[in-house]
């Protein structure tokens, strides 16, 4: 009975665990670049970590489209936040602005791919939006990009943990 309960308290930190990753990579504070590091750093399976957190992070393009479509266009009207607002478009213009002119479909799904902080599909999705790519085009973009960068994560991180 002892054995039984100390196992399934080590599951359910696992899968707390496997949440708190998920929501890292939902998060534009981290993306999979924290969630996947966090996930297998807390001892859950590697794969399932890289698996949750790609979908998780996948989640956040039809999620921003959302907002820029119908939520900003609301909140745009006040003034603290079209000051913000603005602030992150020239931002996102000026980092994403001539690679993705330049390349186009590619260079957005490179700009997201990078495991820097600032890339990634949050800015991706604002960079999609200011540059009215399609949506299907810059959902793939996008999908691309999360998914190399998830992979180059996942890589370091496993490569990491076995030294």
């Amino acid at each position: 009975m002892n054995v039984f309960n100390c196992s399934f308290a080590k599951n359910q930190a696992l899968i707390v665990d496997l949440i708190t990753a998920i929501l890292w990579s939902l998060s534009p504070f981290g993306e999979s670049k924290v969630g996947i590091p966090y996930g297998i750093a807390q001892g859950v399976n590697s794969y399932l970590v890289l698996i949750s957190c790609f979908l998780a992070n996948l989640l956040v393009f039809p999620i921003m489209m959302f907002f820029l479509e119908y939520v900003n266009k609301g909140l745009i009207r006040w003034r603290p936040y079209k000051k913000a607002a603005l602030w992150v478009a020239k931002r996102a213009k000026v980092g994403t602005g001539g690679k993705i002119q330049k390349f186009g479909f590619f260079g957005l799904a490179l700009f997201v791919m990078i495991p820097l902080p600032g890339t990634g599909v949050y800015a991706g999705s604002i960079a999609a939006y200011l540059f009215r790519i399609e949506r299907k085009k810059a959902f793939m973009a996008n999908a691309i990009g999360i998914f190399f960068s998830s992979i180059i994560i996942w890589s370091l991180t496993v490569s990491i943990k076995l030294i």
